[in-house]
């Protein structure tokens, strides 16, 4: 039987560690508080994320980051973006040496402005045969419930890959393969971003005028991005860019889009932080990006409006005045406007 550590118990975490119990893997769950952990080992659910849900008996839950890792053909992280650097140096030394080691985080780096895979290979020192990400439209409270969902499994090595890829597929949850680990990171990095100006436009009561051209766009942003740093363009066309990002946009069980739509109903950042309580990768992620972009030349006016809201404080009535303001351009791919 396969065996699967799962780090980090929180939303998408515990999904995950459902669709892979669900394939067939037996699978410890790592959490941080002991409370949390002893009741998903007493009554077989994460009450804090997922009340009512049962888990599959394959789970198990453990403080003790060794005894997760234990004898894992399967590593995967969902942590905070921010916090894999600082985690991951206590955890590599207690990896096996030939585990692969997954990603399910968004985010890009603070300061280094790396991507997810890129942390994981630096602290952990591993080549990128072993490095995977899982990325795509993947709401965790909906895969909770076993609805149906696509996902994009990605390596360099394609068939490491083919083997995540058999991991984690169950009759609800199919997973693709892709080599394209940079594209795939950044259709999941951005879309965050841009998922909260579109709940911003919700919460302006804006309409879908408003939300499809933030949509549309937002991913012409991405690509920009994606086109400068090397990635295979018709990613952005699949899972991993246009179907993430629609299903970040449209849905209130997006932290970003429920992010946005508190600030577009007045709160300020520091309430609508408080108002969705878990994680927000495009709040942490897009001042990252915005240097990412600045460093390859790629303009991002929408990231630059993201950042303006949430780091300057900037009202997002005048953020979409300037916005719309913009000098006029032609619709065409350019990967500089």
């Amino acid at each position: 039987m396969t065996r699967c550590a799962v780090f980090g118990n929180g939303s998408w975490g515990t999904a995950f560690a459902m669709i892979l119990a669900d394939a067939g893997a037996k699978v410890t769950l790592w959490g941080r508080r002991p409370g949390l952990v002893e009741a998903i080992n007493a009554g077989h659910e994460n009450p804090d994320y997922f009340p009512g849900v049962r888990l599959p008996d394959a789970i198990s839950a453990t403080t003790d980051p060794a005894e997760a890792a234990s004898g894992a053909d399967f590593v995967v992280f969902a942590v905070p973006a921010q916090t894999v650097r600082d985690n991951l140096r206590a955890w590599a030394p207690l990896l096996p040496d030939d585990t692969v080691l997954v990603s399910l985080m968004k985010g890009i780096e603070l300061g280094t402005v790396k991507r997810m895979s890129e942390v994981i290979r630096e602290v952990a020192g591993v080549g990128e045969d072993r490095v995977a990400v899982v990325t795509g439209p993947n709401l965790a409270g909906e895969i909770a419930r076993r609805q149906p969902a696509a996902s994009v499994v990605a390596c360099a090595d394609e068939d490491v890959a083919r083997r995540l890829q058999a991991v984690c597929m169950t009759p609800y949850f199919r997973p693709y393969t892709n080599v394209d680990v940079v594209g795939c990171e950044l259709g999941g990095t951005v879309k965050n971003i841009i998922g909260l100006a579109a709940g911003t436009a919700d919460g302006m009561e804006l309409g879908n005028n408003a939300k499809a051209s933030l949509i549309t766009r937002g991913l012409a942003e991405t690509m920009r991005l994606g086109a400068a740093m090397g990635a295979d363009p018709h990613t952005f066309a699949g899972l991993a860019g246009l179907g993430d990002l629609v299903a970040t946009c449209s849905s209130t069980l997006s932290r970003n889009h429920t992010f946005g739509v508190n600030l577009g109903r007045g709160m300020t950042v520091e309430q609508a932080a408080a108002a969705t309580r878990q994680t927000t990768e495009g709040v942490k992620s897009c001042v990252a990006v915005q240097e990412l972009a600045r460093r390859h030349g790629v303009e991002m006016p929408i990231v630059n409006t993201v950042v303006a809201m949430v780091k300057d404080g900037k009202s997002p009535y005048l953020s979409l005045q300037e916005l719309m303001s913009r000098s006029a351009k032609p619709e065409r791919y350019d990967p500089d406007h």
